[in-house]
């Protein structure tokens, strides 16, 4: 199988955040659960309905070729794609085909063809009796469409860009990008061959919903060719599903070819002239636009934040923002890193077990508060222990940590003179240690010491406890 070069283009579907559907004026709603109610005549396709295009859509697609680099259209349209299924109510799907919106760009090195914009389907269920059910809630909702330029070689780079890309739509907030909720799909075309010039017989796997899928799909195809071609017989070209349950594909359909769809301008909708509309400039769009993930990455790099603490924080907002808060009222650079990592580690595991969402969350304590603890686990004036159980009560009550170390009795004892009886008193009770401690034996020390913060309860600064222990057994 090695022999083997895989080559793999992706076609990733993302449903957009607007207030309305591509066409008309039904509610966008991923939430709603009650079927058929955001319906209308025009997204159900009555006759002597006209659509209108959603501008607000035009835009999300356009700012998401901006991140990527792309070449904004100068002139577009939309066509009709002909095909025939439950899902689509007209009979066919209003997209683009000749003029897409966004021509190029590139994503974690990933070279990209186009981005365009259609309507999405209805939903069809299957889960009742021997006969389906369609909810139309979801026909006409507005779909990005993008399509990657078939370079990428392995089911992780398929994964990884996948990832990445629902990072920049949930940066640009032009969507949730939500794949358990079907607001992502991805599409696997994959093909294998002996010769780097030239492609194998291509097999597309549709509605990818998650990336585990996503690299799973392509590395069960992957097996499935080369056992093919390793016996004599040829792949087929054709649509697959994906089966999680039993983790392999199954056919669907063969495949089609762009021209069995008929595409033809449809004649309801405008041709659009992007530099003749003025919320679709570039520089209108830009000034919208937030700070993606690349640049993010950058700029935490710069602060010395580890690679692995940066990946934490892109994907889950509220913990970034948090962070930057935090960092803005920290002076060292120290003290910033220390932040990160109890961000990242400490707060993130209280997260995780009281089942909340890292991108969502909403704390209970302040920035400034949080600083503050770091401040005081910087300032020897609270252990790493102690710091943990602050923090724990801070994620439940909210709260000063000064004040709630106060009142569990949690606060470090520098002063020496508080300290040096509960020392004499540890090395009265242990002659023993002691004399192993005056042999050589290091270790003895330490036992000393973990007996001196049993003492505390804690409380003392461990090093002055050490510095006081050394001090009296000389």
């Amino acid at each position: 199988m090695n022999e083997y070069i895989l080559t793999v283009g992706l076609e990733v579907h993302a449903e957009l955040k607007t207030r309305t559907k591509m066409f008309c004026d039904s509610r966008n709603d991923a939430d709603e659960t009650r079927p058929n109610v955001n319906v209308c005549p025009v997204c159900m396709g009555h006759p002597g309905t006209l659509p209108v295009i959603n501008k607000e859509a035009v835009k999300h697609v356009l700012k998401v070729g901006l991140a990527l680099g792309g070449k904004l259209a100068d002139f577009t349209e939309f066509d009709r794609k002909n095909y025939f299924y439950p899902d689509i109510p007209k009979g066919y799907q209003l997209s683009q085909y000749e003029f897409p919106l966004v021509s190029g760009g590139n994503l974690k090195g990933i070279k990209i063809t186009r981005v365009h914009l259609e309507e999405d389907t209805a939903t069809s269920l299957h889960d009742v009796g021997d006969y389906s059910l369609v909810d139309f809630n979801r026909a006409g909702v507005p779909l990005m469409e993008l399509v990657t330029e078939p370079v990428i070689h392995s089911a992780k780079e398929a994964g990884d860009f996948a990832r990445e890309l629902q990072l920049v739509l949930r940066y640009l907030r032009v969507s949730d990008a939500n794949m358990e909720k079907g607001e992502m799909r991805v599409e696997a075309n994959i093909s294998l061959s002996k010769d780097s010039k030239k492609f194998g017989t291509k097999v597309e796997v549709k509605n990818l919903n998650s990336f585990r899928a996503v690299e799973r799909a392509i590395l069960y195809e992957v097996d499935r060719h080369a056992s093919l071609l390793d016996s004599g017989e040829k792949v087929i070209q054709e649509t697959r599903g994906w089966d999680e349950g039993v983790g392999k594909t199954f056919s669907q359909r063969r495949k089609e070819e762009s021209n069995d769809y008929r595409y033809f301008p449809d004649p309801d909708l405008p041709k659009l002239v992007i530099k003749d509309i003025p919320e679709f400039e570039q520089q209108a769009i830009e000034k919208e636009m937030s700070e993606l993930p690349e640049n993010k990455r950058r700029r935490y790099a710069l602060l010395g934040i580890k690679e692995g603490d940066i990946e934490t924080f892109l994907p889950n907002r509220s913990l970034a923002s948090l962070f930057e808060e935090v960092a803005k009222e920290l002076t060292e650079k120290e003290q910033v890193l220390l932040a990160s990592n109890y961000l990242t580690s400490d707060l993130v595991g209280l997260i995780k077990k009281a089942r909340s969402d890292a991108d969502t969350m909403s704390f209970l304590f302040s920035a400034t508060e949080f600083a503050e603890l770091i401040r005081m686990v910087s300032d020897k004036k609270l252990s790493s222990r102690g710091a943990k159980d602050i923090l724990a009560l801070m994620f439940e009550t909210g709260g000063s940590p000064e004040v709630l170390a106060k009142s569990q009795g949690l606060l470090q004892m520098s002063n020496e003179g508080e300290l040096q009886q509960t020392v004499k008193e540890i090395l009265s009770a242990n002659p023993k240690v002691v004399q192993d401690y005056l042999s050589g034996k290091m270790p003895a020390l330490q036992f000393l010491v973990g007996q001196g913060m049993k003492a505390t309860k804690g409380s003392a600064n461990p090093e002055v406890l050490r510095q006081i222990f050394v001090s009296l057994l000389k």
